[in-house]
Formats: structure tokens, sequence, C-alpha cells
């Protein structure tokens, strides 16, 4: 006889500078998984993990985006503590959350990448070099950061230097700028979903594009061609899989004039209002947002009863 856990504990805020992103996707599904199990959504205010959890009782669906949420951090805290979670394990975090690792990763896994280059803020980068390198068309990004946090276009050598030097500490990417659209498509339990075309206005998916309504035009699915769709679907589920991924992930590529697809990066836990990417992504193929909150938990479902069932048989 199976024993499911008592409670989902839904996490969400944290101390990034995605907490607003991440307090909207834990109420949403929080409100999703009540109609089916019992819930407790809490607030995170800072990088800690709170008492109160039972691992022998509870699981966790971490909805922190970016910092101490998304880099592994988090996951590493629960795993010592005991606890079943919804999503990627902390190594997978850790690698996804830096865009360098993540398209080395790419790379080997045979996907198309734009170059790029990693420099500190504050040491003195030669921009010169960098435009001989990567081009005049440039984008600067931090090294792991989500939601387009962060993020500089610029053009030839002298906005490349006064970008870098007004850098905040930490790392950067500086990478050569890609002509075309985002696409994105999910993944859950391995399997890609639908190809969602992200037509922002002024062509700069931006922080700004993504969170002002409006501003940005979707289509899902893709209006693209079949044979670019599974394409961009082989790629994403061939990475998800080499990058260690489990239970969901969102993947993100540019998709050039010519029908190319570029690969961006990957979120481990992408933003999951009833509005965001991944529920679109979801909806191609049929699948509403409280289907597809309930199906992202099933894995933790099964992880939970499989460590249950090893406890019990264990002298």
């Amino acid at each position: 006889m199976t024993t499911p856990p008592k409670r989902i504990i839904v996490l969400g805020g944290g101390p990034g500078a995605e907490r607003e992103v991440s307090l909207a996707s834990a109420e949403a599904v929080a409100a999703a998984l009540r109609k089916r199990h019992p819930v407790d959504l809490v607030i995170l205010d800072e990088a800690a993990l709170p008492g109160g959890f039972d691992p022998r009782g509870d699981i966790v669906f971490p909805l922190i985006h970016g910092t101490y949420g998304e880099d592994g951090t988090l996951q590493a805290e629960l795993e010592a503590a005991g606890f079943t979670y919804v999503g990627c394990d902390a190594a997978c975090s850790r690698l996804c959350i830096n865009k360098g690792a993540t398209k080395n990763a790419a790379r080997g896994a045979g996907l198309r990448v734009a170059p790029e280059t990693v420099v500190t803020a504050g040491g003195a980068p030669e921009s010169a070099a960098i435009v001989e390198r990567l081009g005049e068309s440039l984008v600067v990004k931090p090294l792991a950061e989500g939601s387009s946090v962060g993020l500089h276009l610029v053009s030839g050598c002298d906005e490349l230097a006064a970008v870098l030097q007004g850098l905040p500490p930490g790392e950067w990417m500086v990478e050569a700028r890609v002509p075309g659209h985002d696409i994105t498509v999910g993944v859950l339990d391995g399997r890609a979903l639908g190809v969602v075309e992200i037509l922002p206005t002024g062509g700069v998916y931006d922080y700004t594009r993504k969170y002002t309504p409006g501003s940005t035009v979707y289509r899902f699915p893709a209006e693209i061609p079949d044979t670019v769709t599974e394409a961009v679907c082989r790629d994403a589920s061939t990475l998800y899989s080499a990058c260690g991924c489990r239970d969901f992930a969102r993947i993100d590529f540019i998709l050039r004039p010519d029908g190319a697809h570029v690969f961006l990066e990957i979120n481990t836990i992408p933003g999951m209002t009833a509005t965001s990417l991944l529920p679109k992504s979801a909806s191609c193929l049929g699948l509403g947002f409280d289907e597809l909150v309930w199906r992202m938990c099933a894995g933790a479902f099964n992880r939970f009863q499989s460590s249950r069932t090893l406890q019990s048989v264990q002298p």
C-alpha cells in the first residue's frame, strides 16, 4: 500500500532579483495543487530554509527563481535535510544556472551555440580583443541570472567598454548576438512539449518586455516549419538529458532567419503563472495549467514513495 506525502510545501519569494516573479509563480502553483492535495505556501525573505517541515511527510516544490533557489544552494540544503523535492537536483541546478557551463554542455551534445567569452566586472577586459573575436554586435549578461536580468545589447568597441566599466561586481558573459527571434520549448519528464515563438515589440526580449502586458506577442504553437519544430524539440530533449535535468525544464533558443536554431539557456525553475512560457508550451499539447503542475510533481511523488519503501525494508 502506497503512502503519499501529507503536504506539498511550495516555496516562493527569496532574496534574488526575480523575487516578484517567484511570488506570482508560487501563488499560482499552490492554488493549482490545492485542488488535489494539501498545500502550504511558504514565502522566504532570506536565503535560508525555514523550519517546521517534516521530510517524513512533506515534499517541497521550490519556486525561488535565480539566486539561492535556482543555483543549487536550496536544493543542496533540501538534500542534506533529507527532503524529497520537485525539480532538478543540486548538481544539475548548479550546472544550468551557469550560462557558460551550460553552453559547453550544449556544444558537447552537438547543439549550435553562439561564441562567447566570460569577463569579471572590474577586471578591465580588452574590449577591442573581444570585438575582434566575437564581432561588433554583442550581448552582455550575468553569467548566472535569469529573466534577462542585467541584459545589455551593445555595438562596437566604445559601447562595449562603457557597459563593461559600469557593470556591478561578478562574472559576466559577452556573447555574439545572433540575428533572429526567441523561441522556447518546455520539457516534461524528458519529453519536449510545444515550441513557443516570442515576438517582443522593439525586437529585444528583456526583463521589461517579459513582464509588461502587451509588450510581447506569443505564438503557441510556433508558426514555423514542422522540420524546424522537430529539430528544436529533439535538441531540447537531448540537452535536458545531457545536463541531468529531471521532472521539467524550459529551454530557450534563437531562431535565425535561415531557419537554424541556436541554443541560449536552460531554465530549471521557469516562471509558472498561468500565462508563463512553460504553460504556453504545455498548452500546445492540450495540457492545461492545473494538469501541468500536477505532472510536474509526479517524479517527486515517486521518489518520496521509493524512499519510504526503502526505509521500511532496512533492518
